[in-house]
Formats: C-alpha cells, sequence, structure tokens
C-alpha cells in the first residue's frame, strides 16, 4: 500500500517509518525539512519524502493524492500554552482538508488518553484534532496513548532525571495520579495492526501496558529497576506554576513542556474506552520491561530517535538551509586555527564533542553555562545527545543544534539553542591538517554586543583551550 507519514521527522514517527517499509508499504513521509530525516540505505527505494509545512495550506499540494491511508502523527506539545492550540488546529484543518481530495481509505491519529471529564489543556486540544481529522470524511481510526516509555521518550528521560539525580524528592500531589503506561515498541505495533483493518475503520481506542500505576511507583520502580534507593514525599502546597518550574529545573525538559506535562497529570489516563485486543491480541510487555529495554538499547547505542528531535525551542522556519549560511555581516567573530598530527582521531574528537565526553576544556564553566541558561528559561546542557560518536543534522547537542554534519567533508556546524540576545553558531572544519574553529554571534542590539564582550575574555580562554584539546586529545 502507499502510506502517507506525517510527523516522520518525530520520536514515533521515525519509529513506525521503518516498521511500515518492513510490512511491504511504500510510504511518503511529509516532512518540513528533508535534510532531517535520516533512515537506513536499505530501505531508500521504498521510501519517497516530500516537502510540506503543515502551517501552510498551499505546501499540502506537493503531496500525492493517490494514499491509500495516512499517519497524523503531529503534536505541539513543546509549544508554549498560548500557542499550541491555535497551531494544532490549523495544522489538522490544513491536513482535514487536504484528505478530501486524496484517495486515502484511512487516517490514523495517535492522542491522548482523555477520559477525565475535567481534562488538561493539551488533552482537550488532542480531542479537538480529532474532531477536525474527522470532519475530513475520512475514516478515522484514533489510538489514545498515556506516558510512553522507551530509549529516547520524553516521559523516559524525565523519570530518568528525576530518579537519577534527585536521591530525596519532595514532589507534588500530582504524582497520586494513576496512569497506564506503554512501551513504545508496543505503540508503533498498534499503530501498524489498525492499518486497514475492519474493526478499527472509524473507531477510537485506548492503548496501554499492563501495569496501573501512579506516578510515585513510576519513579519507585524505575529506581528498583536501576538499583538506587529512593525516598519521595508528597505535598499538596505545590502550585501547578511552581510545580512546573521543578520539573523543568530538575529535567532536561523545557519550560512549556513541563507546564504542559504538570496540567495533564493532574488527569488520569487508564484505559477506558474500546478493545484494542479485539484487532491486536499480542500482550503487551510491562513497565518494569520496558524501562529494561530501554537501557538495552542505551548501552547498545541504538536509541533510533528521541524526544528532542522536534525543533520546538528554534528559531527555524522550514528550513535549516538559512542557518547553514553563517552570515558575514553585522556578526562578531572568534576564529583559531590549529595543525593536527592525526587528522582521523581530530575528526572524531570533533564528532565526540559534548556530551557525557564534554567540551574538552574547562568543562565547569560549560556546566554553569548550562545552570545560568536553565534560569532563564533555556534548555540547558542535559539534554545531552543522542549517541556518543555519530552526530546527524538535526540532532540536539547540549544547548546546541546539529545544523550540518557532514563528516565526509569534515565539517560540524553546531547553532546554539541556549538564551542568547543575538543568535550564535559554533563551526569545527578541516583544511588539510588544519583544524578551523569558529564561533559566529549576531548581536540582537546594544544588549547583544554588551554580552559578546563583556565575555569576550571567557571566550578566549576557553576556546583556545579547547581548540588545543580537541587537536591533542587521545582517549
Amino acid at each position: 500500500m502507499n502510506i502517507l507519514l506525517t510527523g516522520a521527522n518525530g520520536y514515533i514517527g521515525r519509529r513506525l517509518l521503518t516498521a511500515l517499509v518492513d510490512k511491504g508499504h511504500r510510504v511518503y513521509c511529509a516532512v518540513r525539512d528533508p535534510e532531517r530525516l535520516h533512515f537506513p540505505a536499505s530501505i531508500r527505494d521504498k521510501v519517497e519524502v516530500v516537502v510540506c509545512d503543515m502551517t501552510i495550506r498551499e505546501s499540502f499540494d506537493k503531496l500525492p493524492t493517490w494514499i491509500d491511508a495516512a499517519y497524523y502523527l503531529v503534536h505541539s506539545m513543546a509549544q508554549s500554552a498560548d500557542h499550541f492550540k491555535n497551531l494544532e488546529e490549523i495544522c489538522a484543518q490544513n491536513f482535514a482538508d487536504w484528505a478530501r481530495s486524496s484517495h486515502a481509505r484511512q487516517i490514523i491519529y495517535l492522542g491522548g488518553i482523555a477520559n477525565d471529564p475535567s481534562l488538561s489543556h493539551h488533552l482537550t486540544s488532542r480531542v479537538g484534532v480529532e474532531s477536525i481529522l474527522r470532519s475530513s470524511g475520512i475514516p478515522l481510526t484514533v489510538l489514545r496513548a498515556a506516558i510512553i516509555i522507551g530509549s529516547g521518550s520524553a516521559s523516559f528521560e524525565i523519570i530518568r532525571d528525576l530518579v537519577e539525580k534527585l536521591p530525596i524528592m519532595i514532589t507534588p500531589k500530582w504524582l497520586r495520579s494513576r496512569c497506564q503506561p506503554i512501551a513504545i515498541r508496543d505503540v508503533v505495533r498498534y499503530l501498524n495492526s489498525v492499518l486497514h483493518h475492519p474493526l478499527a475503520t472509524g473507531n477510537v481506542f485506548d492503548i496501554g501496558g499492563p501495569d496501573i500505576l501512579t506516578y510515585k511507583e513510576m519513579l519507585l520502580r524505575f529506581a528498583k529497576i536501576r538499583g538506587y534507593r529512593r525516598y519521595i514525599i508528597t505535598i499538596p502546597v505545590l502550585t501547578p506554576q511552581l510545580s512546573s518550574y521543578w520539573l523543568y529545573f530538575v529535567t532536561a525538559t523545557s519550560f512549556p513542556l513541563a507546564k504542559a506535562l504538570v496540567d495533564s497529570m493532574k488527569n488520569e489516563v487508564v484505559c477506558a474506552v474500546g478493545n484494542i485486543t479485539d484487532i491486536d491480541a499480542t500482550p503487551c510487555i510491562s513497565y518494569d520491561e520496558a524501562i529494561r529495554r530501554a537501557f538495552t538499547r542505551i548501552e547498545q547505542n541504538e536509541v533510533m530517535s528521541s524526544w528532542t528531535d522536534a525543533l520546538s525551542n528554534t528559531p527555524f522556519g522550514p528550513e535549516f538551509k538559512e542557518y547553514v549560511q553563517i552570515p558575514e555581516f553585522g556578526c562578531l567573530t572568534d576564529e583559531r586555527r590549529i595543525l593536527v598530527t592525526n587528522v582521523p582521531q581530530a575528526v572524531e574528537n570533533v564528532w565526540q564533542i559534548g556530551g557525557s565526553r564534554g567540551w574538552y576544556y574547562m568543562n565547569f564553566l560549560w556546566a554553569i553555562r548550562g545552570i545560568i541558561d536553565k534560569l532563564f528559561g533555556g534548555v540547558g546542557l542535559r539534554r545531552g545527545r543522542r549517541h556518543p560518536e555519530e552526530l546527524q543534522t538535526g540532532d540536539t547537542l547540549d544547548f546546541w543544534r546539529v545544523i550540518l554534519a557532514d563528516k565526509d567533508s569534515r565539517r560540524l556546524l553546531l547553532f546554539a539553542e541556549m538564551k542568547l540576545p543575538g543568535e550564535a553558531w559554533l563551526e569545527f572544519r578541516f583544511e588539510g591538517t588544519t583544524l578551523i574553529q569558529k564561533a559566529t554571534f549576531r548581536p540582537r542590539g546594544l544588549l547583544g554586543r554588551m554580552y559578546w564582550y563583556g565575555i569576550y575574555p571567557l571566550h578566549v580562554m576557553i576556546f583556545r583551550g579547547m581548540l588545543k584539546r580537541i587537536a591533542a586529545y587521545r582517549p
């Protein structure tokens, strides 16, 4: 079958793409930036990439109309609360308008469990998207999930941050809410199972694993699996706003995402609608097993996708191209060069920068900069990197975003996602045996220039030391 996959660059979409191709389908991936879509060369002849910005109705004209089914995996969870609802409605309406002109016989949407009478803003928006998609007239299948557990998922990484960093937790009352977590492998399996299944057409199904747990129980079981002793004290006085700040400062999540999660955690998300086992009776794996499998993937460096793949904290439009071309006018730069004796090793050192290896020189200053970034509402350093050795366009790298990772031409370009009074790039490239490191800053007004010159002495020290260490580092 011909399948349209929206959200192909996202956490779920990247995994579903491979599964669909393995089933013999031809998949058309609708993405804003094709440079960020990475998939195995072995499935390239079964995948076609189509550029489409879901917020722009005209861009849908590029999509094929001869598809048999379409997956709608577009979410705005990390957007600000004031913005996401309107954005989700625009995207869903544009998609529904286009779907009427297609030959699709089914739309499949992954939303959130919404059985409480008083839903959070995000869960209300998810239900609203369902209604808009249903208005297309194309038979709609809705899968509603609670927390998704898997290597690289937002829920998994947040739980991991809390458990690994806090021996004692003073937590808000929403940790008493019940949840029915589900493993990412089971989500992908269900998304496959409902495709053109006669019992799935026009129906809604809650999907979840075999365990119904409070968030507190999830944290304690995670700790037990990892061999940690953790103590959790729940108090009722933390307001949603304070709870959001608590989650934001302790974990790698952004503040808008933290606020959305706290808002949604007041709702119990337990399966009650539909009976998905009528379509797929394969038992889901337990919460504990999902945690163990996620860590197995991490230890084997096989994390296929991450929640940070979404460009939720960047100023990017539909494409990266304007950011790959570093501006020359109105910018302040710091360029340094050094001869290297072992170019292949130096390339590897550049490609393994950040994450657990750090930034080679004065890592404590980078850590302080990450803390400051968090205090001002930025992403901080906790996001780390997807893989300890590999980098791809679109990856997050601490508080940077990979704009270009071309190992053949030996060039790595990063764009800063930290809070700055301007825009910043950090570039590494090789000319023969010379390693060139260039920091570029495009200031925003007088404050931007004051920022650059105010910390320039630190830049001189850090950038000079970092370049020397990269050139000389031996693992």
